[in-house]
């Protein structure tokens, strides 16, 4: 494997680069075609970006942000500013110009990079500009003009053409040179964390962080060069940096990128990928649908479909037991699994994947049942992605799986999960503090989260240690548990339960548009928004009916004795939501403290 002769992200490269040269490495639609971009070219231009950054005077150890779609230009960039001694820092395309300006800063970026006019015009918006920047490289399309965006006169804006053009201005030496400065222990880019809470941490990831994670897996996975992937997820979060960049970096593997997130169902079918990563609310939106589409679905065609889901649970659980599937398993695998993985796009997947969030036992179980297992994982910035990975011959239905070969986890007392090995960041980027708070004197990573680890190794996370809600009688409550059971609620999108000091667990919840009809009708209720369900008698009745029965499972402290619908769903444009999808509860709280007040107004 060519991960096992690398030890920094250029020789993975120029490894692979050689090895495959002109076979596919990366493609985009644009004009309604698919793009072709070759290992050689690939490399070629990564060289010339790294040449263009040494040509606008970046200094080796200064930082370069980037924001955009993900597309190959987003990773040229990336890439090339680690060829070029420079430390790359993504920003997400949802962030504010505030936030943009404050990550532009804080990594002590000279240029940065971003895909349109409208990306570019962020990095003008503040008042007092950002100190140190000088460029700003718009990735696709005509370049905006300082004049166009309210821009400084100090601020130079430039096209992806005459960037890489201003590259081969210089000999290819001067990378040379930028490479033999860097070593296996140097930081090699910067993650910044959501911000949950407060402003984010830059994660400082070093060379080996990057190559060591993304040859982990490949033996065990039997990942290599005939592997394809989709990448849509926000390239400034880790786990798609080792999916899209470093990942097939080592192997030779082939990069589609998606056009949008909405076209996410058809290109799924055009790429069919053998490796798809979804995050929980992606697996949800995909189940709704079929869920919708399954209603409206001839008599006859419905029965066969509840067979097939039924003998296919029993043989996912059976397959998890070491038990033999059941007899007739192979037939609704023809009849029914089948045909769904291709209309999916689905039919040459070997792996699907979730991670980045808590995911419901509901979801697992209804692709368990349709013959797709949704392997979990589970993982964090700081330790460049994956800390643990359910294997496909050996995983455990709503656990995130076993801890990923050649490092380490245990439970510390309070039972926070904590993590050792090469893929642990190097610390927080001009934050002793907080890294002294992440990182032991042993070199344990404090995670920050609540689990369990069984007899066979498997891990499953409970909670978030800051999440834990403590109520007025002094319990302490894992959330995440118990939204985890309110979110199997068919109508139910999103659940945040609310309790810390107070008498009792109450719950805001967001409904499924796609389902919010047929519950209406279910529940006998003329209801047809969200707004209009929250005030109707017969809707609110049907939700309570189904919160009793979990309110039966769960232990007296558990219960929800209270719940509010909110009228739209929670999302990463309206703030509630991190790019990654996790609830930002301090921002629920305050936004929707009128409506959480209510709940408490007269003893329930």
């Amino acid at each position: 494997m060519l991960w096992r002769m690398a030890t920094m992200v250029h020789e993975a490269l120029e490894s692979t680069v050689a090895k495959f040269q002109d076979k596919p490495a990366l493609r985009v639609k644009r004009n309604g075609t698919w793009q072709t971009t070759t290992w050689s070219s690939y490399g070629r231009d990564v060289r010339r970006a790294a040449r263009g950054l040494i040509s606008l005077g970046v200094r080796p150890g200064e930082g370069i942000s980037l924001i955009g779609q993900n597309s190959p230009e987003w990773l040229i960039a990336n890439v090339g500013a680690i060829f070029a001694a420079a430390v790359p820092a993504g920003i997400y395309t949802t962030s504010s110009p505030a936030q943009v300006g404050y990550i532009t800063h804080h990594c002590n970026a000279r240029v940065a990079f971003a895909d349109t006019a409208t990306q570019v015009a962020k990095f003008a918006a503040l008042p007092s500009g950002i100190p140190n920047l000088e460029v700003v490289v718009q990735m696709t399309g005509k370049p905006a003009f300082p004049t166009d965006v309210g821009m400084s006169a100090k601020l130079r804006v430039m096209g992806w053409d005459e960037f890489l053009e201003l590259g081969d201005t210089l000999p290819d030496s001067a990378v040379d040179e930028r490479l033999n400065l860097q070593s296996p222990d140097g930081v090699c880019t910067l993650i910044y964390t959501s911000g949950t809470t407060g402003e984010p941490k830059a994660v400082m990831l070093t060379h080996t962080n990057l190559v060591w994670t993304a040859g982990s897996l490949l033996p065990t996975l039997s990942l290599g060069q005939n592997d394809i992937t989709l990448s849509y997820l926000p390239l400034s979060h880790v786990a798609e940096q080792i999916l899209t960049i470093h990942g097939p970096m080592a192997m030779g593997s082939l990069v589609y990128f998606a056009e949008s997130i909405d076209k996410l169902g058809e290109n799924l079918a055009e790429v069919r990928p053998t490796l798809f990563m979804g995050v929980p609310r992606v697996w949800e939106k995909i189940q709704s649908k079929m869920m919708a589409a399954g209603a409206n679905a001839p008599f006859v065609r419905r029965k066969l479909v509840a067979w097939a889901r039924k003998t296919g649970l029993e043989g996912g659980n059976a397959e998890q037991r070491g038990e033999r599937k059941p007899v007739l398993f192979p037939l609704a695998q023809k009849l029914v699994f089948n045909k769904v993985r291709q209309r999916l796009g689905l039919d040459r997947a070997r792996l699907c994947i979730t991670s980045a969030a808590p995911i419901s036992r509901e979801t697992l179980d209804f692709f368990l049942a349709l013959g797709i297992p949704v392997l979990e994982a589970y993982g964090m910035s700081e330790c460049t992605g994956p800390a643990t990975y359910s294997p496909p011959g050996r995983f455990r239905t709503g656990k995130c799986g076993i801890c990923i070969p050649g490092a380490e986890i245990k439970l510390a007392e309070d039972g926070e999960l904590c993590i050792r090995g090469k893929h642990v960041f190097k610390g927080y980027l001009n934050d002793a503090e907080a890294t002294k708070e992440a990182l032991d004197a042993d070199g344990w990573l404090h995670s920050g989260d609540i689990g369990t680890i069984d007899s066979e190794g498997f891990v499953q996370i409970t909670d978030r240690k800051k999440d834990i809600l403590i109520t007025a009688g002094g319990e302490n409550i894992a959330p995440q548990v118990i939204e985890s059971r309110l979110k199997a609620i068919p109508v139910v999108a999103q659940a945040v339960v609310i309790g810390d000091r107070r008498k009792y667990l109450s719950a805001l919840l967001t409904l499924d548009s796609e389902r919010l009809l047929a519950d209406a009708k279910l529940a006998g209720s003329a209801a047809r928004t969200a707004s209009e369900a929250a005030i109707c008698a017969d809707f609110r009745r049907h939700l309570e009916r189904q919160i009793a029965s979990i309110n039966d499972t769960l232990a007296r402290v558990q219960t929800i004795k209270r719940f509010a619908i909110l009228p739209a769903d929670l999302s990463i444009e309206t703030g509630e939501l991190t790019p990654t999808m996790k609830v930002k509860r301090k921002v629920v709280n305050e936004k929707f403290a009128r409506e959480i007040e209510s709940l408490y107004l007269t003893e329930a």
